[in-house]
């Protein structure tokens, strides 16, 4: 089994949603496909895809494995771009978007550090809670927090991401603190509009019963919502109810006693801060630059640290 060849097709079925549309992709026949993926699974000894006359949807493993397939076509495409780049210098325009809280701490303050690196690249930056459609907008790449619900797009995952519920001391004092999420439905809660990115609702982990867990999705109401997460911030710190907010955006408040966390035995298991971007035979060398050097600093637990000492952009 050629394994790159069958990464490919498994990646075209996922994306196109049919053997016969990737087939047509490739210019091969849809029996070929198949073979491919039965080999794939075979080899891996798991279903990664449900297949019926009408529709082909993922298994979990099958979801699991396209975001690590993706990755890994990547790579390669971006392992053959440096080789035929050849050294050439690094140019060009890039169009990047990013979540505005997140993107006016940790993507705005880098972009000037990228371009002192690269003098003759030029950068767009769109900062918006909006999910911006990469394709029909012209992006070149979007910096995404949590869930990824759209799988025909390259994920590359940078960090990790974990939510927290908090309000003020003073909140808590007056309206109660809540003790298991359901507690939620009931208080003052402040939510972002259905316009924006956070389309799943609030993630706790809780006791399914069966010597194990599993994460809800809860969608508390409020007297306020909001587009845009600093403003939820600005009101949870002004008092006005609870929020569910990123660690990035809260760490400081909770180390100086603005904001307390509630609910931690509940907290669901981290998601991710994502490198997202469309398909490509070849990245441009400037994208495959701009992504490895936000993954550098994203790795890197000092920088979340010294992000979370110093006052906002």
């Amino acid at each position: 089994m050629d394994k790159l060849k069958a990464y490919e097709s498994f990646v075209s079925v996922a994306q196109r949603g049919s053997l016969t549309a990737a087939a047509r992709a490739e210019g091969v026949a849809p029996a070929i496909i198949g073979r491919r993926l039965d080999s794939l699974e075979a080899h891996l000894g798991i279903k990664l895809m449900v297949r019926t006359t009408r529709r082909i949807s993922l298994t979990l493993e099958g979801a699991a494995f396209l975001e690590d397939c993706q990755r890994v076509l990547a790579d390669v495409a971006n392992a053959e771009a440096s080789v035929s780049a050849g050294g050439g210098r690094v140019h060009g325009h890039l169009r990047l978007t990013a979540p505005a809280g997140f993107g006016r701490r940790h993507v705005a303050p880098l972009v000037p550090q990228f371009l002192r690196e690269h003098p003759e690249v030029t950068v767009s930056l769109n900062l918006s809670d909006r999910v911006v459609d990469l394709a029909s907008e012209g992006y070149d790449c979007a910096v995404r927090v949590g869930d990824l619900p759209d799988s025909s797009l390259v994920s590359l995952r940078l960090a990790d991401n974990r939510r927290l519920c908090v309000a003020t001391p003073q909140f808590l004092a007056t309206h109660g603190t809540p003790q298991n999420p359901q507690d939620l439905l009931r208080m003052r809660c402040l939510t972002l509009s259905s316009d924006a990115s956070q389309t799943r609702g609030w993630a706790f982990k809780v006791d399914n019963g069966k010597n194990g867990h599993e994460v809800i999705h809860l969608r508390p109401q409020g007297p306020m919502d909001c587009s845009d997460g600093q403003v939820l911030h600005d009101w949870c710190l002004a008092g006005l109810g609870l929020a569910w907010r990123s660690t990035w955006e809260v760490q400081a408040d909770i180390l100086e006693g603005r904001l307390v966390p509630v609910l931690e035995a509940f907290a669901a298991p981290p998601n991710g801060i994502y490198a997202v971007f469309a398909q490509r035979k070849h990245l441009p060398l400037r994208l495959r630059l701009w992504i490895d050097f936000l993954k550098q600093h994203y790795a890197d637990r000092d920088y979340w640290l010294r992000a979370a000492q110093r006052r906002d952009p």
